[in-house]
């Protein structure tokens, strides 16, 4: 398995601010994450 880029608490931490209502897209350009890494990590 490839090793992350991000930590599990970068990622969570992430999630938890798209849940506060700021746009997906926003907090990827932010902390340099792409958008299907975002999807891939919620889901």
């Amino acid at each position: 398995m490839e090793r992350s880029r991000f930590s599990e608490e970068q990622i969570i931490g992430i999630l938890k601010e798209h849940r506060t209502g700021k746009p997906a897209g926003d907090l990827c350009r932010k902390q340099c994450f792409s958008d299907s890494t975002y999807y891939r990590c919620r889901k």
